[in-house]
C-alpha cells in the first residue's frame, strides 16, 4: 500500500481497494467461523496504515514536516493500541521495555556484525545507487541534528508498528514464518517510500525478516530496537558522508 500510494490515482485507488478487500474477506471468514478475530486484528493494522497514508513519508526535515510526521507516526501506533486495549479489551499489543536480559554472546556478536555490515555495505548502496539524494542535504548543525533525530525516531517507530503491532497481530492467525512474510511486505513498502529504493529491497527484505524472527525468538523490544538503531546510526553517518564528501573519512567509498 505504501509503495503504491501517490504514484498515480489508479494505483492509489488500487492500494486502498486491496486494503478494503482484505477487511471484507476477513469479516466473511470470521462470520463463517473459518477464523476467529481476523477482521478485528486486520482492522487495527489497517487503521495504522491509513493514518500513515495521510502524509508523505519521504524524508523532509523542515520544521513543519518534522513535527507533522512525528505526530502522524505516533498516532499510527497509539490509535490501534488504544482501540485494542480499551475497546476490544485485548492486550496482545504490548510495548514491554523490560525483559529479554541478559543478552547472550551470540546476541552481542550480532550487534557488532550489524555495525560492520552497515559500515561495509551501506556506503556502496547509498552512493552508487544515488538514493542518498532521497534525503535532504544537511550542512547546518540544526539540520544535522534534525536528521539524526528523525532517522532514529522513524527507526523506533518501525519496531513499534511493524514488529510489535503488525507482526504480533498476524501471529495470532498465521504461523510465525507466514506472519513474518506478511509484516515484511508492509515494512519494506514503507521503507521504499521513505527512500530505500533502487536495489534497496535486497537489503530491507532480509532486514525486516530478521527483525521479525529475532523478536519471535527473544521477545525483547530493547534488543530489536538496539539492532535497528545501530543500523540507523550508520545510515545517518552515510547520508552525511554522501552529502558532504570528506567530512567523515571513515568509509571505504
Amino acid at each position: 500500500m505504501f509503495a503504491l500510494r501517490g504514484t498515480s490515482l489508479l494505483q492509489t485507488v488500487a492500494a486502498y481497494g486491496m486494503l478494503v478487500a482484505a477487511l471484507v474477506i476477513a469479516w466473511l471468514l470470521d462470520r463463517r467461523g473459518l477464523s476467529d478475530g481476523l477482521f478485528r486484528d486486520l482492522f487495527l493494522i489497517a487503521v495504522g496504515m491509513v493514518i500513515v497514508s495521510t502524509v508523505s513519508v519521504k524524508a523532509d526535515i523542515g520544521w513543519v514536516n518534522f513535527f507533522l510526521l512525528g505526530f502522524v507516526l505516533a498516532a499510527a501506533v497509539a490509535v490501534p493500541y488504544l482501540i485494542s486495549r480499551f475497546i476490544f479489551k485485548d492486550r496482545v499489543i504490548r510495548f514491554q521495555w523490560r525483559g529479554g536480559w541478559p543478552w547472550s554472546r551470540v546476541q552481542w556478536g550480532y550487534l557488532f556484525l550489524v555495525l560492520f555490515l552497515g559500515w561495509f555495505i551501506l556506503p556502496f548502496y547509498f552512493i552508487t545507487s544515488g538514493v542518498y539524494l532521497n534525503w535532504p542535504n544537511v550542512t547546518a548543525v540544526d539540520e544535522i541534528a534534525r536528521l539524526f533525530v528523525g532517522v532514529n525516531a522513524v527507526g523506533t517507530w518501525d519496531e513499534l508498528f511493524f514488529i510489535l503491532t503488525v507482526f504480533v497481530l498476524f501471529k495470532r492467525h498465521f504461523p510465525v514464518w507466514q506472519a513474518n512474510l506478511l509484516q515484511m511486505v508492509i515494512f519494506v513498502s514503507f521503507l521504499w517510500e521513505l527512500g530505500y529504493q533502487a536495489w534497496g529491497p535486497l537489503l530491507t527484505i532480509p532486514f525486516a525478516l530478521l527483525q521479525g524472527w529475532i523478536y519471535s525468538q527473544t521477545k525483547s523490544l530493547p534488543y530489536v530496537l538496539t539492532v535497528h538503531l545501530l543500523f540507523d546510526a550508520v545510515v545517518f553517518l552515510v547520508i552525511v558522508h554522501a552529502r558532504n564528501p570528506g567530512v567523515l573519512p571513515i568509509f571505504l567509498l
